[in-house]
């Protein structure tokens, strides 16, 4: 068998079916081994939201290793700059690459990337894939958060929402993204103005987007959602105080009635995960938000998910 080369190269968009399929295939791989079920269900083809959304939000934003004697994509990895750190989105490697390195390369490039911005680099990874764990701590990643990642199936009726008094919660509309950009600004230090002005654009017709209003009438947070055959979750989003989360994460489930969407709730939350239990919800994963460089101080709550990966 010839030596291995490995050469790494941006994804092009004749790329995406490629790296579809290994993302489909990476995910199934790991997780029939070592958890014992496929974590995704249908054809590979539901994977194509990873390139159809983040080529949308970040072009030319996904580095690949391809294996230079067999032209085969042997990893692939998203990252998404934003105005004052970079994201790192979903990493893969290909089944019949296990083991050679290939990761290493991909997060090599991201972090000579963010270093290049001089800004931190976030991420939120598996916190029971020691291997991914390890990848990252050796790299100089710093755990800041650990969640719970929950699912519940919706009622084809919906559930009851309690808003807190004085409060509203309803569909945000163009004209909240300002004050949402401020609030996640505020209670975690970062920007993606972007992200909110494409979610309510939604031509993809997946997204959905609530905002909570406070006392005053201020926007105290905000909740995303996506419902796509790739896939079904809540986030990002940012809210003040706990119950103000319980009451968003119920209205925004109502958008997903007849489904089992999954959303990620830190455990720190006391309050907020004991409603979750009695809602009838079960963990399903864990997951830790991580930060390589500067860690902005977070004072609020903060709902992350995979798609998208940019917080």
């Amino acid at each position: 068998m010839s030596e291995l080369i490995f050469r790494t190269r941006l994804m092009v968009a004749a790329d995406w079916d490629e790296v579809s399929r290994l993302i489909y295939q990476s995910l199934n791989v790991w997780y029939e081994k070592n958890r014992g079920f496929k974590l995704v269900s249908g054809t590979w083809e539901t994977m194509r939201i990873f390139p159809r959304v983040y080529e949308s939000l970040d072009p030319n934003c996904c580095v690949l290793v391809e294996e230079t004697n067999s032209n085969r994509i042997a990893g692939s990895c998203f990252f998404h700059p934003r105005p004052r750190h970079v994201s790192l989105g979903i990493l893969n490697t290909h089944p019949d690459f296990f083991g050679h390195g290939v990761a290493s390369l991909l997060l090599r490039y991201v972090i000579d990337f963010s270093e290049q911005q001089n800004k931190p680099l976030r991420l939120v990874s598996g916190a029971t894939n020691i291997d991914s764990f390890s990848l990252y701590n050796k790299a100089g990643f710093i755990p800041t958060c650990f969640y719970q990642d929950m699912t519940f199936s919706v009622p084809a009726n919906g559930l009851a929402v309690e808003i807190p008094s004085g409060m509203v919660i309803r569909d945000a509309v163009e004209s909240d993204i300002p004050a949402m950009v401020r609030l996640e600004l505020e209670l975690t230090g970062i920007e993606r103005e972007q992200d909110y002005r494409y979610f309510l654009k939604n031509n993809d017709g997946i997204w959905h987007v609530s905002v909570l209003l406070g006392i005053s009438g201020q926007l105290d947070g905000f909740l995303v959602s996506v419902k796509d055959p790739g896939s079904n979750m809540l986030g990002p989003g940012v809210v003040r105080t706990e119950e103000q989360g319980i009451a968003l994460i119920r209205y925004e489930l109502n958008k997903h009635c007849g489904y089992s969407p999954v959303w990620l709730v830190p455990s720190r939350c006391r309050t907020l995960v004991n409603a979750m239990y009695s809602l009838g919800a079960k963990n399903c994963e864990l997951h830790i938000s991580q930060v390589r460089g500067t860690e902005f101080p977070q004072t609020g709550i903060v709902f992350p998910t995979f798609m998208p990966e940019t917080g």
